[in-house]
């Protein structure tokens, strides 16, 4: 689709690891977030990729 722009998964994880270093939101309501961040992403898949990152978060993560 010509003008839609959406972020890889890895970008994503990335804005969601510094929203969660900034504490302004609970993690679980962090969907309208992505949202606003990443505006071509749906309703659906960003509740996708949150679930996707909480579950990979000690993963990726190990330290903390």
């Amino acid at each position: 689709m010509e003008g839609t722009t959406i972020p890889t998964e890895e970008e994503v994880f990335v804005f969601l690891d510094e929203l969660r270093e900034s504490a302004v939101t609970n993690m679980f309501g962090a969907g309208e977030y992505i949202r606003f961040r990443f505006p071509d992403v749906t309703r659906y898949e960003s509740h996708r990729l949150l679930a996707k990152w909480m579950e990979t978060f000690s993963e990726r993560h190990p330290n903390g």
